[in-house]
């Protein structure tokens, strides 16, 4: 009767003689409790050897890891643009919600109410056909309009054209000096809180947006990084004076002033960020200040506060085109609100530079850009920008698109041709961008001199 020895000798030849078969080689090696042993192909005959264990299955093992590693190197040999995507595929949002499921869902609610409740519901319910009136035009054209979510997929990769200098580390820069500043005072930027990519250039060029209110908003856009809380800390009363000490020492001609949104305080804010324009006026009179602000939920005596309180340019954004606020902004903001607050500051100041920025990629369309531009022409909006939507965190809206400069350029055009003073589009602009004030800054002073010429 055979050991166990021989069995397990015997089933690991067996073993040895498929294995062989299958890679086709004149021997192969098997390993068994009483040695090594040679199989030829036929298996006609078996020789005990007492070295190289497993020595084809090494050669095999070899040449596998040789082939991953040359794989590997031409790997490493392509572009990293190509390796890790270039964003143009993947990402693309979702379809926007079907309105005939909604106009089903409407009416099985309607038909569980009594006859009394109906009527209030039918007017609600024409009420937001209003309000959504580019979404209810077509229920066909909905299937091809897309709109951003939290989560969403992403474009794999970024384009090239996304580089931006970074931030200068010498202790002597000009981004040092404002940082210090900024440290030493307790002042916040917008261009820290919002993580903006061009901090290194505008600061370098001495130039930064001071964030007034705190840094805590207490709303929660799906687009912006900054903190929010419904209850944030109370402002700093002595932040206006320390504003103008700061940008006093910046020694720069135009600076930009903007806040969180602080619907926690009756005013909004409008206050605070007129007595810290007043008071920069005040040390340096010719110093040129834009305020981007809040839409102060719809409050006009807030804005008229603020038109009247010496700044030059009255900023708010509008963030997106008409369809995608919802999915964009917080509830509490709106279109046509924050179309009225730049439409009220302009009539109570027809001197005042009212400008608005909007961002692309997350879903619009040419005609919805073209449009909002006509909407801001209609109220005498002087400025717009355009720039590329970019996630802070995997929190935010995904990014839809990644739009080419080639677009950009082209709204750029658009947008003069519609008659906006300055139009500043690229997929690194943002609101606050130091090269749209350089030029905005001369483009105010030359139409003032102007001015002053033709009254004399």
């Amino acid at each position: 009767m055979p050991s166990i020895h021989s069995k397990n000798a015997l089933l690991l030849t067996s073993v040895a003689l498929m294995w062989n078969a299958y890679m086709n080689s004149n021997a192969v090696d098997a390993f068994s409790p009483s040695g090594l042993y040679s199989i030829k192909t036929d298996g006609s005959s078996i020789q005990k050897n007492s070295f190289a264990i497993f020595s084809a299955t090494n050669q095999q093992s070899q040449s596998q890891s040789q082939e991953k590693e040359k794989e590997s190197a031409q790997i490493e040999k392509l572009p990293y643009v190509i390796a890790r995507g270039d964003g143009s595929t993947g990402g693309g949002g979702l379809p926007m919600p079907n309105q005939k499921q909604k106009q089903n869902l409407n009416k099985n609610v309607k038909e569980q109410l009594d006859a009394s409740t109906r009527n209030e519901v039918d007017d609600n319910l024409q009420n937001n056909q209003e309000n959504d009136k580019h979404e209810d035009d077509d229920d066909d054209d909905d299937d091809n309009l897309r709109r951003p979510k939290v989560g969403a997929e992403m474009p794999n990769g970024r384009p090239s054209w996304f580089r931006v200098p970074a931030p200068s580390q010498s202790q002597t820069s000009r981004y040092a000096q404002v940082k210090e500043s900024l440290q030493e005072l307790s002042l916040h930027t917008v261009c820290e809180e919002a993580q903006c990519p061009n901090i290194g250039e505008c600061w370098n060029g001495g130039t930064g947006t001071i964030m007034l209110l705190g840094d805590t908003c207490t709303r929660g856009c799906m687009f912006c990084a900054v903190d929010t809380s419904q209850a944030p800390p109370p402002p700093d009363p002595f932040e206006p004076f320390k504003t103008a000490d700061a940008v006093a020492r910046w020694g720069v001609d135009y600076i930009v002033l903007t806040s969180v949104d602080r619907d926690d305080i009756p005013d909004g804010g409008s206050g605070h960020f007129a007595t810290t324009v007043e008071l920069i006026k005040h040390q340096k009179p010719d110093m040129l200040v834009e305020c981007l602000v809040s839409d102060f939920r719809g409050d006009l005596k807030a804005v008229e506060k603020l038109a009247h309180c010496g700044m030059d340019v009255y900023a708010h954004n509008i963030e997106t085109v008409e369809r995608l606020q919802k999915f964009v902004r917080d509830q509490r903001a709106g279109y046509k609100q924050s179309l009225s607050t730049l439409e009220h500051a302009k009539q109570l100041n027809p001197d005042l530079y009212t400008k608005t920025s909007i961002m692309l990629g997350l879903g619009e369309t040419d005609e919805e850009v073209i449009q909002t531009m006509k909407d801001l022409r209609a109220i005498d909006v002087d400025v717009v920008t355009f720039g590329q939507y970019l996630r802070p965190t995997e929190n935010h809206l995904s990014v839809v698109e990644y739009v080419t400069p080639e677009k950009f350029d082209e709204f750029r055009t658009i947008g003069e041709g519609l008659g906006f003073k300055y139009v500043a589009s690229g997929p690194m602009v943002r609101s606050s961008y130091k090269a749209g004030e350089f030029f905005l800054e001369h483009l105010i002073k030359k139409e003032r001199k102007e001015k002053d010429v033709h009254e004399a």
